[in-house]
């Protein structure tokens, strides 16, 4: 009898959850290798973290507050858009890292067997330690902001941090893998991913509130999965932000299905997928 036996997935959806389970020491390998790798020879290392997002929040508060005068609901601007690129900052870093999983590991796919799914998951769990670092500066700034009394609300919503979380990991996932599905084949799609991120970030409320679009155009606003991911985040912690059960239950399912049809495809690609890269 062979202790282990690896035999080729016949159906689409054989997906084998717990062999993914038995590698998890190999994906906790891989988070800590490329989150050491990734600003081993930098000089400022981990800080990086941190200066993204604040960079970006200062750029937004001095063009679309101070320049463009795009209200924030009687928010501060500066924490409207911290909040904002925070979360953003997380899902457009798992996509963008998941969506190249087959290309860029061809190498070590082509020499050793271990579940594929193993590495987009390594690549959501090491960009979580990065949004908790990111995290930690928008509660520091927004402990200043409460202690200058500004006019912030925090709420009970703020319990539902670790289902968006959880949402925004698998959406992440969901796209990433769906893409990287795709790439294997047709390499243009990976040119139009950075674009696309961009894109889709100006459709998703970071630099402007839900609640100034007009009405007729929130269902397709809704459509976004991440609008009601981002609006919520901010009436959890601000107080302020447009929250609705449609746009909440809209933004679930998309995500439910977008992860269940980049599993399959994710799981029909790896079968072959390096007759093709």
């Amino acid at each position: 009898m062979w202790t282990t036996e690896i035999k080729p997935r016949r159906s689409l959806f054989d997906l084998n959850l717990r062999e993914i389970w038995q590698y998890r020491d190999l994906t906790l390998l891989f988070v800590k290798r490329d989150f050491i790798a990734q600003y081993k020879q930098t000089i400022l290392g981990p800080l990086w973290f941190l200066l993204q997002p604040l960079f970006s929040t200062v750029i937004f508060t001095i063009i679309f507050s101070r320049v463009a005068r795009i209200p924030t609901d009687n928010v501060p601007p500066f924490l409207f858009y911290m909040a904002g690129n925070v979360v953003w900052g997380y899902f457009s870093n798992c996509f963008n890292a998941t969506s190249t999983t087959f290309v860029t590991n061809a190498a070590i796919f082509g020499k050793v067997y271990f579940p594929r799914l193993v590495m987009p998951l390594s690549n959501v769990i090491t960009r979580l330690f990065m949004f908790i670092i990111q995290f930690g500066l928008f509660a520091a700034f927004y402990g200043y902001f409460l202690m200058k009394g500004a006019p912030i609300r925090p709420n009970i919503w703020i319990l539902s941090m670790p289902l968006l979380l959880l949402q925004m990991a698998l959406m992440g996932l969901g796209f990433g893998i769906l893409i990287s599905s795709l790439t294997t084949k047709y390499r243009d799609l990976s040119f139009l991913v950075a674009f696309g991120v961009q894109l889709w970030m100006y459709a998703t409320p970071i630099v402007y509130p839900l609640s100034q679009i007009p009405a007729k155009y929130r269902l397709l606003m809704n459509l976004n999965p991440m609008t009601s991911v981002v609006e919520v985040f901010r009436f959890a912690f601000l107080g302020q932000g447009t929250v609705s059960a449609e746009g909440i239950w809209c933004s679930l399912i998309e995500t439910l299905l977008v992860l269940v049809i980049g599993t399959v495809l994710f799981n029909r690609v790896e079968k072959t997928f390096m007759d093709t890269v």
